[in-house]
Parts: structure tokens; C-alpha cells; sequence
């Protein structure tokens, strides 16, 4: 018999001393986004909800293409709320960001929606896209549902940083993700991520990650920014988002292919 709720590799990768690797998506929501992610060797997509722009419905539709292309479905959700975070988990999603994470009761109710009783109080619903629309025993379904959702603080102000230490201390919160650019810009010097200030920051939460032996997550703009961060200590890593990834690569081919004024090789 198959299992009442697909496992979740990246979650496993990643308590277990692993680093995985994805792309964030925010525009190109196709049928065929997951697979060409795949193709590329990611493991996890991250769909954008708050900049996107996008609802439930292309939601359900993109889980259900990644989960098709064999990669992990997660979502940033748009704010803070069980009513944000239940439908997305019911559509499947094995993995919830919530954005400016600040406090540890901010992350344990993220923990609380997460996660069945008696580790949380998410809602029981079966035979929708969480459980493959098959069905299952509830308790079943409720213990494996419970090691296939991954957790995801995203900390991204001065104020997340300075609790970062008590946030991934709760129980249950599996990853934190510096926000680099909204932290940037809480520390008043926005998009400068030389500067002391951003610097002591960024150096307070990997130091916090790494006395509760949680993972750090972050968007890289590019393989030498990921081989950096992973040095750092940042093992869930992005490379870059897939606007960014197509306009970076359609820039650099076209400045190439210009230099050479149009003469034959």
C-alpha cells in the first residue's frame, strides 16, 4: 500500500545535515515551470504568493505540476493566518514560508497550523490534494502529514533578527530564511548588504541558526553567491528566482552574441 501522504525528501535532506536546492517562483506559472525546474536538477520549487500576486487556484495548479515533475512543492504565503495557511496545505503544499517572522508566538502558531494534534490544530480535511484526493486513515494520514510539512520562518526585519534566538527555538520550526532585502532595508541602508550594519545582523542570525542546530534558507543570486552562503552555513539554498535566472542569462547572451558586431567566427 502506498503511503497515505507523500513524503517530503527536502524536509528529510535538511534534518538531517543535507543541503537542498530550488528556485523561487514568482511569474511564469506554467505547466510546464516544475518540469523544466527538474530538468535542471532542483528539488524544491518555492511559489511566491505575497509579490506574486496569485491566488489559490494557480496554486493548486502549480503543487500538482511539481508534484507531477517530482520536485517539492512550497509556498510563501502572503501574511500571517491560519485562514492563509490551511487551503495552501490542503492543496498540498510541503512547505509554508511565513514572511516577517518576528516573535516566537508568531512562529509557534505557524507551527500550531502546520501540524495536526497534539503538535498543532490544523483543520482535518482528506481525499483533497494534500492526500493525492485518495483518502486515508485520519490518524495515518495525520502522523505522516505532521513529517512532510516543512516549516519555514522567514526573517527579514532588525526586530526578527534580535529574536531570532527564541523563534527557532520553538519546537516544530524547521528552517529559517533570512529575507535579505527586507532586512536590508529595516536596518535603513536598503540593498547594501556590505554594510556593517546589514553584516552584523546577517552574522547574528546564522549565529542563532547554528545554536538551536537549525537550517538556514536563502535566494542566491547566482552559483558563486550559493557556494558562498553554503560556506557560511546555508544549506536550503535558491538560485535566484526564475525572472531573474531568464533575464540574467538572456543579458549575458545577448551582450555576447553584440560583441561580436555581427562577424562571421
Amino acid at each position: 500500500m502506498s503511503a497515505p501522504i507523500r513524503p517530503n525528501p527536502v524536509r528529510e535532506t535538511l534534518l538531517a545535515g543535507g543541503t537542498a536546492w530550488g528556485v523561487m517562483a514568482f511569474e511564469f506559472f506554467t505547466p510546464g515551470l516544475p518540469f523544466v525546474l527538474a530538468a535542471a536538477g532542483a528539488e524544491f520549487v518555492l511559489l511566491d504568493m505575497e509579490h506574486s500576486g496569485i491566488g489559490i487556484e494557480t496554486i493548486k495548479r502549480q503543487i500538482a505540476f511539481a508534484k507531477a515533475a517530482g520536485i517539492v512543492p512550497m509556498v510563501r504565503v502572503p501574511g500571517h493566518g491560519y485562514h492563509l495557511v490551511s487551503p495552501v496545505l490542503d492543496a498540498g503544499a510541503q512547505g509554508i514560508m511565513l514572511p516577517m517572522t518576528e516573535t516566537r508566538a508568531q512562529a509557534e502558531a505557524l507551527v500550531s497550523w502546520c501540524r495536526y494534534r497534539p503538535e498543532g490544530k490544523r483543520g482535518l480535511g482528506f481525499g483533497v490534494g494534500h492526500d493525492d484526493w485518495r483518502g486515508a486513515d485520519p490518524r495515518t494520514a495525520m502522523r505522516a502529514a505532521n513529517e512532510a510539512v516543512l516549516t519555514i520562518a522567514l526573517i527579514e526585519s532588525a526586530t526578527g533578527v534580535e529574536n531570532a534566538h527564541e523563534i527557532l527555538s520553538v519546537p516544530g520550526i524547521d528552517l529559517a530564511w533570512l529575507g535579505h532585502y527586507d532586512l536590508s532595508d529595516s536596518l535603513g541602508v536598503a540593498g547594501d548588504f556590505d554594510h556593517p550594519r546589514y553584516r552584523a545582523a546577517e552574522a547574528q542570525l546564522i549565529e542563532s541558526a547554528r545554536a538551536t542546530g537549525t537550517p538556514l534558507g536563502w535566494v542566491a543570486s547566482d552559483a558563486d553567491a550559493a557556494r558562498h552562503a553554503r560556506a557560511r552555513g546555508f544549506r536550503c539554498l535558491c538560485i535566484g528566482h526564475e525572472v531573474a535566472v531568464l533575464r540574467s542569462a538572456l543579458a549575458a547572451a545577448f551582450a555576447e552574441a553584440r560583441e561580436t558586431g555581427g562577424r562571421e567566427p
